[in-house]
């Protein structure tokens, strides 16, 4: 057994997008954490080689963050969008927000962009490699437990590290929020989302498009490609489905899963030639009881996991890492660390905005697949309105570009 004597500032279990997004803006700010990933280094070329099925759709706040920390100038490839469009197929609403663009454009004038998970994960990987001094691969963290004003983190290895900070940005099934004994409160939608890449006739001229079926939402969102003669022609799909459909349709071939796709998306970008292997995941809701106790912090998926209807999951998780740091480091100032009211002031100023999103989007998701007619009528009156009313379209981007929340911390824009 290995135990570490030097008591440290922070330990971050968890090198993902958040969790790596945490390490980095306080390493900017001469705060050196020590970052646990149970992920191993990622091979650039195979991790570029590879076209990820899957895409993360990323607002202008986390686009900003990442510049912040220069992780977005190291990203091989991303795929801005200009516009959205949402309907419902049995409605006569639609709301369209932004443009389409025949041309690629640049980050800036764009709504947002869409990344892969593994380009994403490589970018901020080799940065981490640059810029922290103890950052841990293919680390598994076998017990957590309070000490006398430490958190002892316990290693697979023997290793025993002693920490003021302890932050789990270790994802749904967080280790560490387990260990903390906090409890969640779970939603289980009785859906499953069906993902994959295809390739569509039409170009989607850097437009996310989203239709609500009887069965839940369609998301067509526009993705990079390998290859420059079919750029613009490739989409990620997230499919959400009640769980005996996500079955069904996770069972069919190729061919036959191409034909549904082409039908049930009412042919908006013409027939989908190709598709990549399908991946199935359960959903559910998923809300930490508590995202802080005494020396410890729950952030992004750890503290809560919303439905991917509106694609808002990852932004929410980044904009914890920014009011975390921000408020760590205004104590620091003034020689404190991690104490308690500082905890207390991130969660205050993240949970409540946190549970509001998952709600909502509970609620989006039930009122754009029920069929009872109050319901429908009351849903396409209010796509009509929105759409209609500029002052409430640029109320939803707002919201949905996050930078207003930054606003009042120091990565404000």
């Amino acid at each position: 057994m290995t135990e570490q004597t030097q008591v440290l500032d922070a330990v971050i279990v968890g090198g993902g997008l958040v969790g790596g997004l945490t390490a980095l803006l306080l390493a900017q700010d001469g705060v050196q954490t020590t970052v646990l990933d149970a992920a191993p280094i990622l091979d650039t070329e195979k991790t570029l080689s590879v076209a990820n099925p899957r895409v993360l759709a990323l607002s202008q706040a986390t686009i900003h963050l990442l510049k912040t920390v220069a992780v977005w100038e190291k990203l091989a490839r991303q795929q801005p969008y200009t516009g959205m469009q949402v309907w419902n197929k049995n409605g006569y609403g639609e709301i369209n927000f932004g443009q389409p663009s025949k041309k690629t454009p640049k980050v800036e004038q764009a709504l947002g962009s869409m990344v892969e998970p593994s380009i994403l994960n490589l970018a901020i990987q080799q940065k981490m490699l640059q810029e922290l001094k103890d950052y841990r691969t293919q680390v598994k963290v076998s017990r957590v437990e309070r000490g006398v004003g430490v958190w002892i983190v316990h290693l697979a290895d023997g290793t025993q590290l002693k920490t003021r900070l302890l932050i789990g940005a270790d994802g749904a099934n967080s280790f560490v929020r387990e260990q903390a004994f906090i409890d969640i409160d779970v939603l289980d939608y009785k859906q499953a989302g069906i993902s994959c890449a295809i390739k569509t006739a039409q170009p989607h001229q850097h437009v996310a498009r989203q239709i609500f079926l009887e069965t839940g939402p369609l998301a067509y969102l526009p993705m990079a490609s390998l290859k420059a003669e079919e750029q613009g022609h490739w989409q990620s799909i997230v499919w959400t489905l009640p769980d005996d459909y996500a079955e069904e349709y996770a069972a069919l071939s190729d061919q036959e899963f191409i034909q549904l796709l082409t039908r049930e998306s009412h042919h908006m970008l013409g027939e989908v030639l190709e598709a990549s292997p399908r991946a199935t995941f359960p959903l559910k809701a998923r809300a930490a009881q508590q995202y802080v106790q005494d020396g410890l912090a729950l952030i992004g998926d750890a503290a809560h996991v919303i439905h991917p209807l509106a694609g808002q999951g990852v932004n929410i998780g980044c904009l914890d890492a920014a009011v975390l740091c921000d408020v760590l480091l205004h104590d620091k100032t003034r020689g404190v660390w991690a104490h308690e009211q500082t905890l207390q002031r991130y969660e205050h100023l993240r949970k409540g905005q946190n549970d509001a999103m998952m709600h909502s989007m509970s609620a989006i998701g039930w009122m754009e697949t029920t069929q009872l007619f109050p319901v429908v009528w009351a849903r396409n009156l209010g796509l009509k309105q929105v759409e209609q009313l500029p002052v409430l379209k640029d109320a939803f981007m707002a919201q949905a570009n996050g930078l207003g929340l930054l606003k009042d911390t120091r990565y404000a824009v």
